[in-house]
């Protein structure tokens, strides 16, 4: 059975004035920090806080698809966050962590739903046939 995996994707972009997408389509995708200019508003000026972090482009965009990805393994995606945190510089120690609290995210999300990231709230923004 495939994983159910967030993905970048440039669908649905402009539903928001303030939507951009600067990953390459389909690659996975993680949430990423927020910085103290984007903490308590997701519309600020560095859009960290509506944003989701591409895990090889290092770039972001404002929505993601959740895909189905044949072949791909749990240890796959385990290692896929872990190294794109050390490429980034940061503690990969919390890569099991993450992949499990994406996994549990995505899990009762349909293949072909869209999703935007709020600070914290992450919403279904549309489905689309895969």
């Amino acid at each position: 059975m495939a994983l159910k995996l967030l993905t970048a994707t440039n669908s649905s972009q402009g539903y928001r004035d303030n939507d951009f997408d600067w990953c390459v389509e389909g690659e996975l995708v993680h949430i990423g920090v927020v910085c103290a200019r984007d903490r308590d508003d997701p519309d600020g000026g560095c859009g960290c806080g509506r944003s989701f972090a591409g895990l090889n482009s290092h770039r972001a965009t404002t929505t993601a698809m959740v895909r189905e990805v044949p072949g791909f393994t749990d240890a796959d995606y385990v290692e896929a966050i872990r190294s794109s945190l050390e490429q980034q510089g940061c503690d990969a120690s919390f890569a099991e962590h993450e992949a499990a609290l994406l996994w549990c995210l995505v899990r009762d999300w349909p293949v072909g739903a869209i999703v935007e990231r709020r600070l914290n709230e992450i919403v279904v923004r549309q489905v689309v046939q895969p």
